[in-house]
């Protein structure tokens, strides 16, 4: 017992829940895109129904991630996360429980407004508890619960409601939520000093040193991180919202094939983000300035993403999990080191505010997309669509090279923790 009380592996077992945390939250998220099918039966909907399901996720999703960064730098990370946790998990059981489309939105809604409190609050941790040359590595190792639950979720989401019942799926990811909700209440706590200095670096940055809210909004690298979120993520968004529906009513993939196979590229997407934050971070550690090494490894990866405009002329399933598997590559990298980009351009304390409101647009730019898919999927064609998001995370590469520096406040800018 008395040696994990030595921070530097508390770090790491508090890293671990935060894993944990983010695998059910993309478990909870990924059940509606998998047994679409059967949600689209049950409730007698077309495309544009299951659209309006995932926007009223995404749009609450992104009207709250604002809140929760400003929620986690003004409460801190360990109760907003924890209250988050148990918010998800009491809206992953209400849409087991439902019976009707509204009651069913209505819990998909309160879903979206509690999800994003673990993201601001997860890069809040990391920043606080990890150095530079370590932060990429431990910030890729949290957020790759998100591809763990995409991968465990096919398999699992089919074993439980065929064995049982869709309903089944909902109320069990919820109970293990209210688990993990209490787990991290008992084993969380923020960094001692040693730790603190540690993560300030050789800048020796004073952490009570921050922008106001309104000082942020005037900040170029803000606007430019905003349009990052806003133009990448909804490449993500598709992969795990309609992908596994594509591979089922596209690629003729049933339930059972779906639980055997769908897995494929997240697990991809998870080993290779994995890897290329670790290569961001080595990067660092040969005297790279980090924010460069990130903008480096996100530049070379961003080539793969427009490998999505060959997805309407494969020729079976099996090429399509292959070229997804690739490019969710590109998406998660992005999504896992655009946060270790805002930690280093920002001041700790503004970190979480500015991953907020950036995911914020992020989800708002899956919403617009989201609609565009779930009108035009059957009337323009898939071709039209791949064709878009060919040029998102190229764009994205644009944006990063040109907007996105450190920013420091000047002495007139500077807000400490009390002001």
């Amino acid at each position: 017992m008395g040696s994990f009380l030595i921070p530097e592996r508390r770090r790491w077992f508090i890293v671990s829940i935060i894993f944990l945390a983010i695998v059910f939250n993309y478990f909870d998220r990924q059940i509606v895109s998998i047994l679409k099918p059967i949600l689209k039966k049950e409730f007698d909907l077309d495309d544009k129904g299951y659209a309006i399901i995932l926007n009223i996720f995404t749009i609450c999703y992104a009207l709250m991630y604002p809140v929760t960064g400003w929620l986690v730098d003004r409460f801190g990370a360990k109760l907003t996360m924890f209250w988050g946790i148990i918010a998800w998990s009491v809206a992953s059981i209400g849409g087991g429980i439902s019976r009707t489309f509204g009651q069913f939105t209505f819990f998909r809604g309160m879903l979206g407004m509690a999800e994003p409190t673990n993201f601001p609050a997860q890069l809040r941790v990391v920043t606080i508890w990890f150095p530079g040359k370590m932060r990429a590595t431990a910030n890729s190792l949290c957020v790759a619960g998100s591809s763990i639950g995409a991968i465990i979720a096919p398999p699992l989401v089919a074993w439980l409601a065929i064995s049982y019942n869709w309903q089944t799926v909902f109320i069990v990811a919820g109970v293990v939520g209210v688990l993990i909700a209490l787990l991290w209440i008992l084993v969380y706590r923020d960094p001692p000093e040693s730790i603190t200095m540690e993560s300030a670096g050789v800048e020796n940055i004073n952490e009570t040193q921050a922008f106001t809210w309104g000082q942020l909004w005037t900040r170029r690298s803000l606007w430019g991180i905003l349009l990052i979120r806003f133009v990448s993520d909804p490449v993500w968004y598709f992969c795990l919202f309609w992908l596994p529906g594509y591979l089922q009513e596209e690629s003729g993939l049933t339930l059972v094939q779906m639980g055997m196979f769908g897995w494929i590229p997240f697990l991809v997407a998870d080993l290779g983000a994995i890897g290329t934050s670790a290569w961001s971070d080595s990067l660092v550690r040969k005297g790279y300035d980090p924010l460069k090494a990130r903008k480096i490894m996100l530049s070379s990866v961003a080539v793969l993403a427009p490998l999505c405009v060959l997805t309407p002329y494969l020729p079976n399933a099996a090429m399509t999990i292959f070229i997804f598997s690739v490019v969710a590559i590109a998406c998660l990298s992005w999504l896992f080191t655009v946060s270790v980009v805002i930690a280093e351009s920002f001041p700790v304390k503004n970190a979480a505010s500015v991953l907020g409101i950036a995911g914020g647009f992020g989800a708002l730019g899956a919403v617009l997309f989201n609609y565009f898919v779930g009108q035009f999927m059957g009337t323009l064609g898939a071709e039209k669509i791949f064709i878009v998001m060919a040029f998102l995370h190229p764009l994205a590469v644009l944006v990063l090279w040109t907007m996105v520096k450190q920013e420091k406040p000047g002495k007139s800018e500077q807000l400490t923790v009390d002001g």
